[in-house]
């Protein structure tokens, strides 16, 4: 006997604590923002009053819907609009969470060994980000272009090429702005013959200081340091600049992802755009104009709370412009390159994969793949 069919349960947000939040603050939000919190969480945005009133209206009946009938036995219901806001509905966004890790995995990444890079920049240079978003696609920019040639040093070959998907966070724990950058790196480069060289153990302390002298020239450029800024900031003993490789945690990937490890490296895709906040981490107390969030540490039992207005500043401080692109391809992922692959009809080709030359040791804790 056939399964029976699977039965449609329309979700209902009104009922959790983020929409009740939302729901009863956010004209007096939109009303006090320039006067209250222009200076913490950057300007105001008029975008931001249409995320939030195509939020309250995603998913309910009410506004509009899709009637869905299947033609053989003539069943039918009835599927709210979506408002497909990034990183403020969070039913919207895990959904392009999910499409993004198995397209990313299915059409871009290559059979290869991958890495994972975080890439951070000190909390004192963190507000220009802020106030000016444009920068954001520029810090991406020098993450790309420190480890790109950082990989080719590495590399025998002159044609060596690496790929990257870089995506842009500027969230923290409790909400905070840390702007920094999550890589999904090639480990190692390819060359114009089709094969891909192996990289040896990453130095991350070199990696580093090219990274930092990288933002330093661009802010420098952009106006928004001076030379006696960049003095400071290097005679620092710790300059606040982080490169690091994730960790294991939580079956997500470990220093290096192996290409067999397809469920790492798509874990590992959603991980990248995951969403700004949890709904499982707040608890809105309703009576007091409060919202409760928790640490993402099982076992760090800080919690942070917000009056239910600055909640909503922080939150929105991390919804990006219309068309503002949080993800960027490099290299060997690029969109060029993959487009005169796709049109030479080689992007389906399987790189031999080639082992670093020499004798190289691993160099400290980067080694440990």
């Amino acid at each position: 006997m056939p399964l029976p069919a699977a039965v449609y349960h329309p979700r209902s947000p009104q009922n959790s604590d983020y929409y009740r939040c939302v729901e009863d603050y956010f004209e007096t939000f939109v009303q006090i923002y320039d006067e209250h919190f222009s200076r913490q969480y950057g300007f105001w945005r008029p975008y931001l009053e249409k995320v939030i009133y195509r939020y309250l209206d995603c998913g309910d009946l009410h506004n509009s819907f899709a009637r869905v009938k299947c033609k053989d036995c003539g069943h039918e219901y009835l599927l709210a609009f979506s408002c497909k806001r990034r990183h403020f509905c969070p039913s919207c966004h895990q959904k392009r969470v999910v499409e993004f890790g198995e397209w990313l995995c299915t059409d871009v990444l290559k059979k290869i060994p991958h890495r994972h890079f975080i890439f951070s920049i000190p909390k004192i240079l963190r507000r220009h980000f802020l106030y000016d978003r444009k920068l954001l696609a520029c810090l991406s920019r020098c993450a790309w272009e420190a480890l790109k040639v950082f990989l080719q040093a590495a590399a025998p070959e002159n044609d060596a090429v690496p790929g990257a998907v870089i995506a842009i966070q500027t969230f923290g724990d409790l909400l905070d702005f840390n702007p920094h950058c999550h890589i999904l790196a090639t480990d190692g480069c390819f060359s114009g013959n089709g094969a891909f060289r192996v990289s040896p153990p990453v130095e991350l302390k070199k990696l580093e200081v090219i990274f930092q002298h990288n933002v330093f020239r661009m802010l420098l450029a952009k106006g928004k340091i001076n030379s006696e800024t960049i003095a400071m900031l290097s005679k620092w003993r710790h300059s606040g600049f982080h490169v690091s490789l994730r960790q294991a945690q939580d079956g997500v990937c470990g220093n290096r992802i192996w290409p067999q490890d397809e469920t790492a490296m798509e874990n590992l895709a959603r991980y990248i755009i995951r969403a700004s906040f949890s709904q499982e981490r707040m608890t809105y107390l309703e009576r007091e104009a409060k919202v409760v969030y928790k640490s993402k540490n099982k076992n760090d039992m800080t919690n942070k709370v917000f009056p239910a207005l600055e909640w909503l500043a922080a939150m929105c401080s991390h919804v990006p412009n219309k068309g503002e692109q949080m993800v960027r391809y490099y290299g060997w992922y690029s969109n060029v390159a993959r487009g005169k692959r796709q049109k030479s009809g080689r992007d389906d080709d399987v790189p031999a994969i080639l082992e670093p030359q020499g004798d190289q040791r691993p160099s400290g804790k980067a080694g440990r793949g």
